[in-house]
């Protein structure tokens, strides 16, 4: 990755979660696209780069389990008092996702991602994220991207971006994974500055 553990635990410890330029107050895109899977109640769920975000309430409302990955303690600190008791549900990953699992996870049905994989410039490091995320889903289960287009910035949080394209994605899943949805949209982020992403459904067929 093209950051270190230090860097981001200095953004989550000195800027407050609504100045975060990708802070949402509620995750409609990303919900819109889970309102396409039949059943989400009961579901294991894996958030590469989970940082702060209220989408980990949003998807304990939904009675799912949920596995919460990011690089940065203090993100995952942060999230810890947030929730309280609630915190002892879930099971806590500390490491940068493009290196190999170093502790036996569950296979998850759902990978969903918000704005991590374009941190991620080099190619080993990508091809490193996409092997873990082959090796968690289960056959059947789902991974959902949002990420920032090509038409998107070149920089967040002070680094470079690797901008993404749905088709590129494709690629590096490879077939073993349909499309079910994709769309654009454009952020409005803290700051009042556009940021076009896009969002992708896939469905791991085998």
């Amino acid at each position: 990755m093209n950051s270190s553990s230090k860097h981001w635990d200095t953004i989550f410890s000195d800027t407050e979660d609504s100045k975060l330029g990708w802070y949402e107050k509620k995750s409609t895109q990303t919900l819109n696209l889970l309102n396409q899977i039949p059943s989400l109640e009961g579901s294991t769920a894996f958030l590469p780069g989970a940082g702060t975000s209220v989408l980990i309430e949003e998807l304990l409302s939904k009675s799912m389990k949920l596995v919460l990955n990011d690089i940065s303690v203090e993100a995952l600190n942060l999230v810890k008092q947030r929730l309280g008791n609630q915190s002892e549900e879930i099971t806590w990953v500390c490491q940068d996702i493009a290196q190999p699992f170093q502790d036996s996870l569950p296979d998850v049905d759902l990978w969903i991602d918000r704005a991590v994989l374009h941190f991620l410039t080099d190619k080993k490091d990508i091809n490193g994220y996409f092997n873990n995320l082959k090796s968690l889903v289960k056959t059947g289960g789902y991974a959902l991207f949002a990420e920032f287009s090509k038409s998107g910035a070149r920089k967040c949080a002070g680094l470079k971006l690797h901008r993404y394209s749905v088709e590129e994605i494709s690629e590096y899943l490879g077939p073993s994974f349909k499309m079910i949805e994709q769309f654009d949209h454009t952020y409005i982020n803290p700051y009042g500055d556009p940021r076009p992403y896009i969002y992708v459904l896939y469905q791991k067929d085998s």
